[in-house]
Formats: C-alpha cells, sequence, structure tokens
C-alpha cells in the first residue's frame, strides 16, 4: 500500500491535484482543506495517500497531514459513510473542529456538515466518539502528536467496554497517581488500575 507520495505539484483544481513523480503524474482527490494547505503549482511536497481499489475503479485520495488522512479512515468506518462522503466532512470541517465537537458531543455541529443528517450525526457520534485515530507524525505543522499514558492499556480496555474516553484518562491517571504515592511498583500498579478504575466508573 503506498503511504505517501513526493513530487511536483503541477495542478490544483477543487477536489483533485496532480503530482509529478519522476515523470509519472499522479492524480489525487483531496478534500477542500487539504487543497488550501499544499503548495503552490510547482513546489515540491509530500502528499499521504490511500488507494481504494474497487472492481470497475481504483481511485488515490490524497491528504496533506497524515492526521486527516487518519480522519478519514475513521470515517469510513462509520455506517453509511464512503469515500465520497468522508471527503466532503474533511472539506466541511478542520480535523480539529471535527474532534473537538466529537468529543463534547455537539451532534449540531456534526449536522451543519455537508450532506450529514440528524441521524449520519448521531450515527458518527456512537461509532467515532473517544476512538478517534488523531496522531500525526507528518512533521508539517497539524496537530501535535498526543502524549500516550503509561498507563494507554488500561484507558483502551476501559473505552471498549464502552466508557467516555476523557473520563477513563482522567481517572485511570488520577487513581494511578495515587497508587504511586502508597509507594507501589509500576507492575503492582498495573495489577489493581483496570479493577479501581472499573469502580470508581461505575460510582
Amino acid at each position: 500500500m503506498f503511504n505517501s507520495l513526493t513530487g511536483i505539484l503541477t495542478e490544483k483544481l477543487p477536489q483533485k491535484v496532480c503530482l509529478d513523480v519522476h515523470g509519472i503524474e499522479w492524480n489525487l482527490t483531496v478534500s477542500d482543506v487539504s487543497l488550501d494547505a499544499l503548495p503552490v503549482i510547482g513546489t515540491e511536497c509530500r502528499i499521504f495517500t490511500y488507494l481504494i481499489h474497487k472492481e470497475d475503479q481504483m481511485k488515490l485520495y490524497g491528504f496533506a497531514t497524515q492526521e486527516e488522512r487518519n480522519l478519514f479512515l475513521d470515517l469510513l468506518k462509520v455506517d453509511g459513510i464512503g469515500p465520497k462522503g468522508a471527503m466532503k466532512i474533511l472539506s466541511g470541517s478542520s480535523v480539529e473542529s471535527f474532534a473537538s465537537a466529537l468529543e463534547s458531543g455537539e451532534v449540531g455541529m456534526l449536522e451543519a456538515l455537508p450532506g450529514i443528517s440528524k441521524k449520519a450525526a448521531q450515527k458518527m457520534m456512537l461509532t467515532l466518539k473517544g476512538k478517534l485515530t488523531l496522531i500525526d507524525d507528518s512533521g508539517r505543522g497539524g496537530k501535535k502528536a498526543e502524549k500516550v499514558s503509561k498507563w494507554n492499556d488500561v484507558i483502551v480496555a476501559l473505552v471498549e467496554m464502552g466508557y467516555d474516553r476523557r473520563r477513563c484518562e482522567e481517572v485511570v491517571e488520577r487513581v494511578a497517581s495515587q497508587l504511586m504515592e502508597t509507594g507501589k511498583t509500576e507492575s503492582q500498579i498495573e495489577g489493581e488500575l483496570f479493577r479501581l478504575c472499573i469502580v470508581e466508573m461505575s460510582v
């Protein structure tokens, strides 16, 4: 699978760019946000990619940042949202704004996105809240990679049980801090942390 292409930007059109990579010109479908973020024609740039291959067509999608591609892939997990719909959503909102609306439960903001009904907004909320993959390794000025907690396995396990990620992070860090104050080792804390957090979250 292609991860990215680096070459000279030769064309910028609505939701489309062309990139010359050593004499081969690639045609990529991009969001309006990526289109604005990419440099002027004639400049060398790197575009993150995702290839969708069906029986009757093959389409290459491009993204200015790895974070935007991650959100695109997350959106494809939502029932009823395909590549075309995902690109419309990416064109109507920055990754940061979308993630903020999702995590704060602002269904109205999601409904305002292009082509999104109230039902689709609710599906996105149910499917993606607390589960977005927003790490950006592009080094191109996007959102910085979030610090991963040393107790991330416990956080993930709690989220998979249906608890809100933000609350899981807060509870896990607080309970782990309390256990560390007792002088317990990390291995001892790991053995008790999940159980204690379940009790805390159930209150």
